[in-house]
């Protein structure tokens, strides 16, 4: 039965787990986004350790694949990449709005059944990153980054209810007002989310090429200038 151990560090959350068909075996999260490159070694080690497993009974690493942080995103894939290379295992790459939408099934929310699904990741400003799913997880439409105005979801909005949720989804509140807008406040993306995906391409050999994957980062990186730039001496 494989054990593959998940990686999410694409958001503010910085979470690890592991399980098998089973299900989920240990999870371990720490939010401070501050922290993910200084802790998620230890968070890897405490799961383990939770689980009563060792390094060398992990069969696949999963690793958000974004969109999301891009920091959060690299330091996950780095690590991911480093334990599939020593331990010459495989590499699966999971969708960071997937993973979500199977863990908002997964969570104690009162979801109508025919309501579409969106995840949505804060990209600063008014943009998120998101996606639809159904309510199985299924994507019904592609990753994009969305600049939310009242129009948004419009098409989908007139006949259908849509859940949105995440980072991302509370300053679309006083914006999108259609009465099919669910909005659900408090979820926090998880690791232990990745798994029934995870399984799923483990199953189907679904894996990534570890020498040349990249994470899915949606848009380049953008560095910000320091306000307080330092004024050279005369």
């Amino acid at each position: 039965m494989a054990k593959i151990l998940c990686i999410e560090t694409g958001t503010s959350a910085c979470s690890v787990a592991i399980g098998d068909e089973t299900g989920v075996l240990g999870v371990k999260e720490l939010f401070d986004p501050k922290a993910h490159s200084t802790m998620l070694p230890r968070l890897i080690s405490d799961v383990l350790t939770a689980a009563s497993l060792t390094p060398s009974q992990i069969d696949a690493v999963a690793v958000s694949k974004g969109p999301g942080s891009y920091t959060g995103l690299r330091i996950g894939v780095s690590m991911a990449k480093g334990i599939c290379y020593t331990s010459g295992i495989p590499l699966i790459g999971v969708c960071s709005l997937q993973a979500m939408a199977v863990g908002i099934t997964l969570s104690n929310y009162n979801l109508p059944a025919d309501a579409l699904l969106c995840p949505m990741i804060d990209a600063r400003r008014m943009e998120v990153y998101c996606a639809l799913y159904n309510s199985q997880g299924e994507p019904v439409s592609d990753v994009r980054a969305v600049i939310v105005d009242e129009n948004s979801f419009a098409e989908f909005l007139q006949n259908q209810k849509i859940v949105f949720f995440g980072n991302g989804s509370s300053k679309c509140k006083d914006v999108i007002k259609s009465k099919n807008a669910i909005f659900i406040d408090g979820f926090v993306p998880s690791a232990r989310f990745m798994l029934p995906i995870a399984l799923n391409a483990y199953k189907n050999e679904e894996f990534e090429d570890t020498a040349y994957f990249e994470p899915f980062y949606l848009k380049d990186f953008v560095a910000t200038t320091p306000k307080n730039k330092i004024i050279p001496n005369p």
